[in-house]
């Protein structure tokens, strides 16, 4: 079955049973470092144009793909060239996708370009409803996490992403007591909050189960966030839930989304924005994922704007570096509600404090060690110094 979202996403408009190339989609989680790469076009087979114009409606099948390069080929042979290749938009989609034995993610966002991971073994396949999930050994850098063909975590790098998304925010308030993460199924974001003593309930709304699932049975160092007694799991859709909670029901709100493309696009509007400032106290605090400044500089702007609109604390930007993401960079929004001042650039949590997460079972619980590997203070303040080309775009935009 063809994954149409996936094509789309990938850079095809869909009309009339014939996928047609579109500009490149906004964003794709998950991609670094160049790899040399040939002539796309040059790479694509020729499929006689009678064949193409009898086959428009899908009479046995094959799905027609205008590929913008003068030339029409089965969806499938864009991938490998073979007509009984995965379908696109799954994991086994981009193993051996350029190298027999790798994978690799290529997208139209950064033609000529790829970040492949050598593998050793896929270790799960699966479809939930919502998408597919693949896991699988990488040589360098451990388990891997791959939703929809991109990438999400890697065990080498996930930290870098887990413990800014989580501290960044919650070592710019004293004592936060009630969180609420949208998105997180992995259990990583569940894990760093769980270092916080000071918090008594943490909500998660994952919309998607088995990647709950998945992790617990094949990351369990991040999955071990799950067994924190606090924690409540919810397994609905993150927009609905925020915007059916109590007013003021939490001192803060972690959205570990994927790109603003499809259903995650609402996520980044301003209507879901205007949701969580209801969600949150007075002077609460919010942090979302908010792409790559070296490619999605447009995207970042018209999040800021949105955020300076709907909140009326504190609005700024901040990154970290995780190799197996986008150009190696990812950002984060930190915004807050009117109310107590919110300093994001400086941490007002003791950094020993974190060393140790709380985990439980049956109602009991109790604090082991765990210590950081790449969140510290003097991180937390440089995550806001820009680099100049951002600082130009973004500067006038952000709150002092």
């Amino acid at each position: 079955m063809v994954n149409w979202r996936r094509l789309i996403r990938a850079g095809f408009k869909v009309k009339q049973g014939i996928a047609k190339p579109s500009s490149p989609r906004k964003s794709s989680k998950r991609l670094s470092g160049p790899v040399a790469m040939a002539d796309p076009c040059a790479a694509l087979p020729d499929v006689p144009a009678k064949r193409a114009r009898e086959e428009e409606g899908g009479g046995d099948g094959m799905i027609v793909v205008e590929n913008g390069c003068g030339k029409v080929a089965n969806a499938a042979a864009i991938i490998t060239h073979e007509e009984t290749a995965p379908a696109p938009g799954t994991g086994r989609a981009n193993l051996s996708r350029i190298m027999p034995g790798w994978f690799s993610e290529l997208s139209p966002m950064w033609s000529g370009e790829a970040h492949s991971f050598e593998v050793k073994k896929v270790v799960f396949e699966g479809k939930s409803d919502f998408q597919d999930v693949v896991v699988f050994d990488s040589v360098s850098y451990g388990r891997v996490l791959v939703l929809d063909g991109v990438i999400q975590l890697t065990q080498r790098d996930e930290c870098a992403y887990q413990e800014m998304i989580a501290h960044l925010p919650l070592c710019s308030i004293e004592n936060p007591a009630k969180v609420l993460v949208v998105g997180g199924g992995d259990g990583g974001v569940l894990r760093e909050i769980s270092r916080h003593e000071s918090v008594q309930q943490i909500d998660i709304c994952e919309i998607d189960k088995m990647v709950v699932d998945v992790a617990k049975e094949y990351f369990p160092e991040l999955a071990v966030g799950f067994s924190n007694p606090r924690v409540n799991l919810h397994i609905a859709d993150g927009v609905a839930f925020v915007r059916d909670a109590a007013p003021g029901t939490y001192d803060a709100i972690i959205v570990d989304s994927s790109d603003p493309v499809g259903p995650a696009q609402q996520l980044f509007e301003k209507p879901f924005f205007e949701s969580m400032v209801k969600a949150l106290r007075p002077g609460g605090v919010v942090c979302t994922q908010a792409e790559s400044p070296w490619l999605h500089m447009p995207i970042i702007k018209d999040i800021v704007a949105a955020c300076r609109q709907t909140f009326k604390g504190s609005v700024n930007y901040a990154w970290t570096t995780v190799p197996s993401y986008p150009s190696g960079v990812i950002g984060f929004m930190l915004c807050s509600t009117e109310g107590p001042d919110v300093n994001f650039r400086n941490p007002v949590v003791s950094l020993d404090k974190l060393e140790m997460i709380t985990i439980g079972e049956g109602g009991s619980e109790k604090r082991v060690p765990l210590p950081l590997k790449y969140y510290n203070s003097d991180m937390h303040k440089a995550a806001f110094s820009l680099p100049m080309f951002a600082k130009r775009e973004l500067e006038h935009l952000l709150t002092p």
